[in-house]
């Protein structure tokens, strides 16, 4: 996708690894950018001659033909949200970066067309891993990243009624494998739901959500 297709940018929280960058492509490219205050907050050193919106859990708005639903999330961040995603069709919901469930998050996922879940780790793998005891703890904590089992709980706690397919994402490349994060998932699917993962090093390509295709 190039710049010219591109009519905004979501920012989840402050993190390197989701805001690192954003605001130089932003600039560059003048595209607006959607984040909540916490968040602007953490890295408003960085905001300069961009076009910047407030966010706010639960109060949807829209780019373009999209509705999109911050959430509050979990997570070590100022105000750290995720969202649902809505083109008045088809629901796409994206949860990654959160250290446990909670019935908000559950209940903002329920009833989505496709899913977006993080599987960062194996509880075993990140137990038994080289990690320092403070990063172990970080990771596995209430405000970390979810482990496969946690992915699948949350699963199997959501309306699944239109659910097609679930991409697990933001798997650790040392302490989980694509196998274990796969058969979590699949554990708790029934067979019409596709299973995809994306590891950091190959991703996943692009793949479709249209009910013709998979009613």
């Amino acid at each position: 996708m190039l710049p010219g297709d591109l009519a905004g940018i979501i920012v989840t929280h402050e993190h390197q690894d989701h805001a690192g960058g954003v605001f130089k492509f932003a600039r560059r490219h003048r595209l607006p950018v959607w984040l909540t205050f916490g968040t602007y907050q953490a890295i408003r050193a960085q905001c300069d001659d961009v076009v910047f919106h407030f966010c706010r859990d639960g109060e949807a708005f829209a780019i373009e033909d999209l509705q999109l639903l911050p959430y509050t999330v979990p997570h070590d961040a100022r105000e750290p949200v995720q969202y649902v995603v809505n083109n008045g069709v088809l629901k796409l919901g994206v949860l990654t970066d959160a250290g446990h469930a909670t019935p908000h998050l559950i209940s903002a996922l329920g009833a989505c067309d496709g899913l977006l879940l993080e599987c960062n780790h194996d509880r075993q793998m990140l137990s038994n891993s080289a990690y320092p005891a403070s990063l172990k703890q970080r990771i596995g904590g209430d405000y970390g990243h979810l482990s496969n089992q946690t992915a699948s709980e949350i699963l199997h706690a959501l309306d699944k009624s239109r659910l097609k397919r679930v991409v697990g994402a933001h798997l650790s490349l040392k302490n989980n494998t694509s196998e274990l994060a796969r058969a979590a998932l699949a554990s708790v699917m029934e067979e019409r739901v596709e299973v995809t993962i994306a590891c950091q090093e190959d991703g996943f390509d692009w793949v479709g959500l249209a009910r013709s295709a998979m009613n």
